[in-house]
């Protein structure tokens, strides 16, 4: 088999033109796959990165906002409900209540509307959000006594204090025409990523007693014992709500980590999907292998005829021009993953996405190619085995 492989290369350096042209569509095929699913992995990585590793294990739930039947019950998001929550959920470490707000946030001469956020403590660490130097996050007491203490994130701290010595100093906030004296107790570092993106953060305790009184929760913050039990979480609080209520539309649950896998199935689907499409140039390059062979076959009858007299079987006349045939959709396919690659790179070089290369998607363009060349190699080839050598050396059609 070495020794085919070997005269199909000769044979290839003496018909440059031809073999270049044979090699053309595989390269194309193989180009194509790499490309897509390169480009499609890419693109799902960077999803993934604007999503970050931070608060994969939450999961918030809200109340529904859709038609609900006559006989559906309501849901209460008070202490009762986050206990039995606890008890009927598994996989659940913590559970935590929270109010969102429009304020009006004012230091000095710089005023605008915030989304702020009521809180219970903890919340924020548990995100694993961080605090820039002399800030703390809310304590106890800070929850249970109401006090007027806030955290800025990095953005709001920035456009109040260009300074940077936020901590520990007076603002005002402005609630339903109410203004609060609060006092910066700490300030978010910078954060591209995650799904907590409050303007500005404020205990709870002190919206259940000075703004809304006895208030309760408008959302849920779910912490899963880890990052692969958050789908199931979502699935589980779902059931038991519908339990609940009679209605699978009573609340809203979702989480990044279900997000993730819903997009990761899209991409995959469409990867496999325009890679299939891609793939048909490979059909028909092997078609033009096939041609091409056949063509060859013609031309070396008496080449046939020789090594047939010299003693050489079918079976190995068969082999030299499958050989011949698979070592072009191999050299196609190796030119074609590192044309592939390189395509790739440079389009998203111009997109200015990270570059991922589907390991899988090249192993299988590669493999896919060597088979068509096999594949449509084999009508020429059995034509070449059944040559009658006094007829392959008289040089007859």
């Amino acid at each position: 088999m070495w020794e085919d492989f070997i005269n199909a290369l000769n044979n290839f350096r003496r018909n440059k033109t031809r073999t270049f042209l044979s090699l053309l569509g595989v390269i194309i095929g193989v180009a194509s796959v790499i490309i897509i699913t390169s480009i499609v992995s890419s693109s799902t990585k960077q999803v993934s990165d604007s999503f970050g590793s931070v608060g994969l294990d939450m999961v918030s739930v809200s109340s529904g906002g859709m038609w609900r039947g006559r006989s559906a019950v309501s849901l209460q998001f008070n202490d009762t409900f986050r206990d039995n929550l606890f008890d009927n959920v598994e996989n659940i470490k913590k559970v935590w209540y929270k109010n969102s707000l429009s304020a009006t946030l004012t230091y000095g001469q710089t005023s605008g509307s915030v989304n702020c956020s009521a809180i219970e403590t903890g919340y924020l660490e548990a995100y694993n959000l961080e605090l820039e130097e002399g800030g703390r996050f809310f304590n106890v007491t800070d929850n249970e006594e109401g006090t007027q203490k806030i955290i800025l994130n990095h953005d709001t701290a920035t456009n109040y204090f260009p300074s940077g010595d936020a901590v520990g100093k007076k603002i005002l906030l402005v609630v339903n025409r109410v203004t609060f004296n609060f006092e910066v107790i700490g300030v978010l570092k910078e954060q591209t990523t995650g799904m907590e993106n409050g303007s500005a953060f404020i205990p709870r305790g002190f919206y259940n007693k000075k703004i809304q009184p006895n208030a309760q929760a408008a959302q849920i913050i779910v912490q899963c014992i880890s990052e692969d039990k958050a789908t199931n979480v979502v699935d589980k609080i779902k059931e038991y709500c519908t339990s609940l209520t009679g209605t699978d539309t009573s609340v809203n649950v979702s989480s990044m980590q279900s997000m993730l896998e819903q997009i990761s199935k899209i991409t995959s689907t469409l990867s496999t999907m325009l890679s299939a499409i891609a793939a048909i140039s490979l059909l028909v390059g092997g078609i033009g292998i096939m041609n091409i062979m056949i063509v060859t076959v013609t031309e070396r009858k008496q080449e046939i005829g020789i090594r047939k007299a010299l003693g050489a079987s079918p079976r190995d006349i068969k082999q030299q021009f499958l050989v011949e045939s698979a070592s072009i959709t191999l050299i196609g396919g190796v030119f074609g993953i590192g044309v592939g690659a390189l395509l790739s790179l440079a389009i998203e070089y111009v997109q200015k996405i990270s570059y991922v290369v589907n390991g899988n998607a090249c192993l299988i363009a590669f493999v896919f190619s060597v088979f068509v060349g096999i594949f449509f190699g084999l009508n020429p080839a059995s034509r070449a085995a059944k040559l009658d050598p006094v007829v392959a050396l008289s040089g007859d059609v």
